[in-house]
């Protein structure tokens, strides 16, 4: 560095933390990086770092060292104990005033603890989601940071102009107490399951039913992105479809079914289980990357389950007319969803959110950006407590005009025997949601019946609790 104090010290060089470090110095910030190994720094300092202001470290007495107080120090490693043992390591060099961040995909009850060890050790701890991949975390991702608010003045600065910018404004503001942060970055991550697992059940429609060829769908997520569904996930959409292997044919096609996924999925149906909260759709999305997993399993039922004949002879304009509004409308049932989760975790755990200013923080960087985020910052804006996003008044009429395609898509994707699990779950919620008389009252008859658990009447004020005796 030409400089011989660091503004800020990164720990872990993988392909996140090389660019983010990149990034920051861009910037005109100085920085220093360790990580577990010497040849990994060394190869970075010589390579990507070469000739930049950027310093690298082996030895971690020596990395704290090299930062200003207060010392910044971004980990971005692997969740879990790793995180755990780099805190170990570094905090035996800190002094008071301090601050740790964690800027992996961390479990927000780790987040809650760590902050509460850090705070209780006289140093501050962040939990900040990052998100936007490689390429934003090199070019500017979204960031939500949370956990100790009063190192928020301390990093604000260099996390606000790392970012990814909308407008002039950057995808970076303060979330919250404890672990807001990493709890809002589950859910960014869960609704983005959602997102991807409607587009891939657009998909196979498309392919199974309508006998679209990779260009032909090309063709339509691409005019699909400049109007209101408009995304990136869309727009890479096409862009995949359109990408030719070698032989010229789409590479798309010869892609194993198989889908991966590193947990946070997981973690937000778990959250959703624990705080009572509906998700069905990404819940969904979730078992359905567990069951594309099973390959051979499934290859071997293919012999044995016959399901109906696909000849379809209708309209093919209609029919795509028909799966844009069933993924709008489904879209609009995955944000209502992860809004609703992120209310029922503030209640929980006493967190201030502000649900308009994270639709903004989500508009750029991020995997899940898209134009449909200005419409939940104006839903918030118009009534800062509503219940769900169903009710406000552009959703409402929104997905009240998606209805007749959205039935019309999961009535032939069922009748072919096409699996839309996402698209089906998210319709049985809207259902749900807007039925006054649910068949609860036969469930909790059932309850009592067998294991007296009482049940409450409707022509009886709420609160008071009756038992039948079911065998007299």
């Amino acid at each position: 560095m030409k400089n011989s104090m660091a503004d800020i010290g990164l720990i872990g060089l993988g392909v996140m933390g090389e660019n983010l470090a990149l990034n920051i110095e861009s910037r005109g910030f100085r920085v220093a990086v360790h990580n577990r190994d010497q040849e990994t720094i060394d190869n970075f300092i010589n390579s990507k770092a070469k000739e930049k202001n950027i310093a690298g470290f082996g030895d971690i007495a020596e990395f704290v060292n090299a930062i200003e107080r207060p010392r910044k120090i971004l980990m971005m490693v692997k969740a879990g104990i790793v995180v755990d043992n780099f805190i170990n390591k570094i905090t035996p060099h800190l002094d008071k005033g301090d601050i740790v961040i964690d800027g992996g995909n961390s479990n927000y009850q780790d987040t809650i603890r760590r902050t509460k060890e850090l705070e209780d050790c006289g140093y501050y701890f962040i939990g900040a989601g990052v998100s936007g991949g490689e390429e934003g975390a090199l070019k500017g991702p979204s960031i939500m940071p949370g956990g100790s608010s009063e190192a928020w003045p301390e990093i604000r600065d260099i996390f606000q102009t790392i970012c990814a910018k909308v407008d002039g404004s950057p995808c970076c503001e303060w979330i919250g107490e404890g672990g807001s942060g990493h709890f809002v970055k589950m859910v960014h991550n869960g609704i983005e399951y959602g997102d991807m697992q409607l587009i891939c059940e657009s998909y196979q429609i498309m392919k199974d039913v309508l006998g679209m060829s990779a260009d032909e769908m090309h063709s339509v997520f691409k005019d699909w992105n400049d109007g209101e569904l408009n995304s990136y996930l869309i727009e890479i959409t096409a862009n995949i479809l359109a990408f030719k292997d070698t032989d010229n044919t789409p590479l798309v096609d010869k892609i194993l079914d198989v889908a991966g996924q590193k947990g946070t999925g997981k973690w937000t149906g778990i959250a959703a289980l624990n705080l009572g909260s509906p998700l069905t759709l990404i819940g969904e999305s979730v078992f359905s990357r567990y069951l594309s997993s099973i390959k051979q399993e499934r290859v071997e039922a293919a012999k044995v389950f016959k399901g109906p004949k696909i000849k379809f002879d209708g309209n093919r304009e209609e029919v795509l007319s028909d799966i844009h509004d069933a993924l709008y409308g489904a879209k609009i049932v995955s944000y209502a969803q992860g809004y609703t989760l992120l209310a029922g975790a503030a209640k929980e755990y006493g967190w201030n959110l502000n649900y308009g200013g994270i639709a903004l923080i989500w508009r750029g960087g991020c995997i899940i950006r898209s134009v449909f985020l200005n419409r939940i910052k104006e839903a918030y804006d118009d009534d800062p407590a509503i219940k769900n996003l169903l009710l406000s008044p552009y959703f409402k009429e929104s997905i009240e005009s998606c209805q007749g395609g959205w039935r019309r898509v999961s009535s032939l994707a069922l009748s072919y025997g096409i699996p839309v699990p996402a698209i089906t779950s998210s319709l049985c919620y809207f259902d749900g949601y807007r039925c006054a008389d649910l068949p609860a009252n036969l469930l909790q008859a059932q309850r009592d019946y067998f294991g007296a658990h009482t049940y409450e009447r409707n022509d009886k004020p709420r609160g008071e609790f009756f038992h039948n005796d079911w065998l007299t």
